[in-house]
């Protein structure tokens, strides 16, 4: 079973998202089967962040002094997965989300959702600095997409 710790440091999530965890919880329940570890206990951490935040972690830990959309914290770069396993930290810009402010709610939950498994494909090793990783991962993303929106909806 896969577990995220849902953390919020910026007020305006609570005006998008009213429950955060439950939301997360469905994301992670929709995921095909392969990704929702049966018979272990597999975590991770997601801040909810601003872009004021993001973009001093982006400085302090990739020394880019500037705000983005994501960021994730692989606890290693091999990911084996063992009864009990901890994956690392996810942290997500709201106003990237945002934009533009006149977004509603579907739209917004859909870039979530997106953005969402882009981070926990990070944290289980998936990587875009080459042209060849790069499609790998995008492949990876869209499958889990369409699984989810369609187990969502």
């Amino acid at each position: 079973m896969i577990n995220v710790n849902v953390f919020s440091e910026e007020k305006a999530w609570s005006k998008r998202l009213k429950n955060k965890n439950l939301f997360f919880k469905k994301i992670c329940k929709a995921l095909p089967k392969k990704y929702q570890f049966s018979n272990k206990k597999v975590s991770f951490s997601l801040l909810l962040s601003n872009n004021k935040n993001i973009k001093k972690l982006n400085k302090n830990f990739r020394n880019k002094n500037k705000s983005t959309d994501i960021l994730s914290f692989p606890l290693s770069k091999k990911i084996k997965i063992s009864k009990n396993t901890y994956l690392g930290d996810v942290v997500i810009s709201y106003e990237y989300l945002d934009k533009p402010n006149s977004n509603n709610l579907k739209l917004f939950k859909e870039k979530v959702i997106k953005l969402f498994i882009h981070g926990f494909l990070h944290l289980l090793g998936f990587d875009h600095r080459k042209d060849k990783d790069y499609y790998k991962m995008l492949r990876e993303e869209d499958i889990l997409y369409k699984r989810v929106k369609s187990k969502l909806n």
